[in-house]
């Protein structure tokens, strides 16, 4: 794997935490599971009821 860009594959949070870009998990090329903030595979390996939750929460 190729090191990670700061802004571009990922970014700090105000809560000091690192957040995964869409752009790095489309390059990745699947839904972990995790939930993660910007998942561009609604969140399709995330077992429910969380993947019901996030999926509401991201039409907000």
């Amino acid at each position: 794997m190729n090191e990670l860009i700061e802004k571009i594959d990922y970014y700090i949070n105000a809560d000091g935490y690192v957040v995964l870009t869409e752009k790095y998990h489309l390059d990745k090329g699947y839904c972990c599971g995790n939930g993660c903030l910007h998942c561009p595979f609604e969140y399709e390996n995330v077992p429910e009821p969380k993947k019901s939750l996030l999926l509401q929460e991201k039409k907000k």
